[in-house]
């Protein structure tokens, strides 16, 4: 069963006197398509949800109405009117305005199923490009040869430990910072300290 809520009984009794029949029919309409719906209010307006997911929403303005499916786009098409208002219907000062009811419940019909095909459609994770891999900076490649289990501690972190000292010491504005870097890294590598040790939990 769906759920009615009280707050947008209230938005339609304080709505206009043109603006009360325009909102008590798209309900209506709304609840007669989808029987699970249930009423939320969200950004101050009244919206219908559907499988835990927006399904259309409508709102009340001082001279018309506006009323939309949340993937309108995909469901009313080509309308003229769309870009007069809010939602897909243009600005909405009586029912004349609206399609039929018959019309209307077949939109709910195909906002209904885009929502079903979303909610059981697995989330594909975005595939990642993996960063290509830095060249070891000769100064750094040698001062780790030179310092005791630095560069065996070098070789067991993992690439993106590797990349924040490389990235560090190559981003050096001057020669002098570079240095500085370089005998800090050194110290921190050779005793198995990541790049930001700091800053990590104990």
């Amino acid at each position: 069963m769906g759920t009615r809520d009280p707050r947008i009984d209230a938005y339609i009794e304080g709505s206009a006197g043109f603006a009360r029949p325009i909102l008590k029919h798209l309900r209506q309409v709304i609840h007669s398509a989808c029987p699970t719906v249930e009423e939320a209010t969200k950004w101050s307006m009244p919206h219908f949800v559907y499988r835990g997911r927006n399904l259309a929403g409508m709102a009340a303005f001082k001279q018309h109405c506006a009323f939309g499916f949340w993937n309108g786009a995909q469901i009313v098409q080509n309308d003229a009117q769309a870009n007069q208002a809010m939602g897909q219907f243009g600005r909405i000062t009586s029912l004349t305005d609206l399609p039929s009811a018959a019309v209307l419940k077949r939109y709910v019909k195909a906002a209904m199923q885009l929502n079903d095909d979303k909610t059981a459609a697995p989330r594909v994770p975005k595939k990642r490009n993996p960063k290509p891999t830095l060249a070891m900076p000769d100064d750094l490649k040698k001062a780790l040869a030179r310092t005791r289990g630095a560069a065996a501690h070098f070789e067991k972190f993992a690439p993106s430990r590797q990349r924040e000292y490389i990235e560090w010491i190559s981003e050096a504005k001057s020669d002098a910072t570079r240095q500085r870097r370089l005998t800090t890294a050194v110290e921190w590598i050779a005793e198995g300290k990541p790049r930001h040790w700091k800053y990590q939990k104990r």
